[in-house]
């Protein structure tokens, strides 16, 4: 059994507004990542299942590697195709919004999402979320969106709607947002739903393998290249650092995703705590900014102070608007800030 995690309040309301709902529109932070594709997508098959018109709608570009995913080839891009996008958004009865916790972390989307006279529903596990939706189911403490999804669907007494589909997808986000189960998921609570997808018929193993050994040859070069080149190690602060430029990324065909997980690589040297990445964007003059860490040390206050990100404990993100030495200097004085938290950890 699970606990009741979500407010019943907020499971009546969102009750409510699906089943006075025709048109429901999903949107997801921009770069979707597993999670925020596997919630949008888990909750879109549920809803097509009682008879919706439902679209998902995504700021930009999403990785190769989670294409294959049911539902996918119909999601819709806003960078491409904006008017249809705000016509969809207007239209809605109905916006649920995933996997992010302010309107900016949805790009472009953002004014039209703002504008909409729909009811606007978060769900979502980052912290502090900005208060613009009339529900805001957030939980910092649960894994993942795609598990919130799950857990949302189950209280409304709707298990039997989830298909095989929607599991699929919905295991995706899970998988994807703990790193195979590697962190963030010590809840035992997380392999009692593994459990209940697996009795949909899902293949754990193949979606694994789906996401994780599909990468073109371009990304294991790429992936060497950065271990032997473009690492660095900083033993005193059990810490490193990866960078990567737009050029380096050009000469070994980088396409979206490529660089999926190559901050976790550095957190498997013996004494290694806290890892950084830092990948100059190609689509925006910004370094995009991941960080991962073991144990207790908080990589999310590292991402909110000095990189205008946050995220979990172990797992974080953010974004820094200059160049790449900047970058590297920033995070430099980030050890040296937390060195008594890092030795101890």
């Amino acid at each position: 059994m699970l606990t009741k995690v979500i407010l019943q309040a907020n499971i009546d309301k969102v009750e409510t507004y699906f089943e006075r709902a025709d048109k429901i529109v999903i949107v997801t932070h921009v770069s979707p990542d597993g999670d925020a594709l596997g919630s949008s997508l888990g909750l879109y098959h549920f809803l097509c299942q009682q008879g919706k018109t439902v679209n998902v709608i995504v700021p930009n570009a999403f990785p190769d590697f989670l294409r294959w995913m049911p539902g996918a080839k119909d999601i819709i891009r806003y960078d491409k195709y904006a008017e249809f996008g705000d016509k969809l958004i207007s239209e809605a009865d109905v916006i649920c919004c995933l996997d992010f916790n302010a309107l900016s972390r949805i790009d472009a989307l953002a004014a039209p999402v703002a504008a909409a006279q729909g009811r606007k529903v978060m769900i979502d596990h980052h912290l502090n979320p900005e208060p613009f939706a009339r529900v805001t189911i957030s939980h910092p403490e649960i894994s993942s969106t795609s598990e919130l999804i799950f857990r949302l669907i189950c209280r409304l007494g709707c298990f039997e709607d989830i298909t095989y589909e929607g599991a699929e997808c919905i295991y995706t986000g899970m998988m994807t947002d703990t790193g195979g189960f590697t962190y963030n998921s010590n809840n035992r609570e997380i392999y009692f739903i593994i459990s209940e997808l697996l009795s949909k018929g899902i293949d754990k193993d193949e979606i694994y393998r789906k996401v994780f050994n599909t990468y073109s040859e371009g990304r294991l070069r790429l992936m060497g290249y950065v271990l032997y080149d473009r690492m660095q190690v900083y033993p005193q602060f059990r810490s490193a650092l990866i960078t990567l430029s737009k050029a380096e990324q050009s000469r070994f065909q980088y396409v979206k995703g490529d660089t999926e997980g190559f901050v976790n690589i550095p957190l498997q040297m013996k004494g290694i705590c806290f890892s950084v990445f830092l990948r100059e964007d190609s689509d925006k003059n910004m370094i995009k900014v991941s960080l991962r860490s073991v144990g207790h040390f908080p990589c999310n206050k590292v991402a909110a102070e000095f990189f205008n990100g946050g995220g979990h404990l172990n797992a974080s993100g953010g974004e820094f608007y200059g160049t790449m030495e900047e970058a590297v200097e920033l995070f430099k004085r980030a050890l040296v800030k937390y060195e008594d938290l890092l030795l101890k950890n």
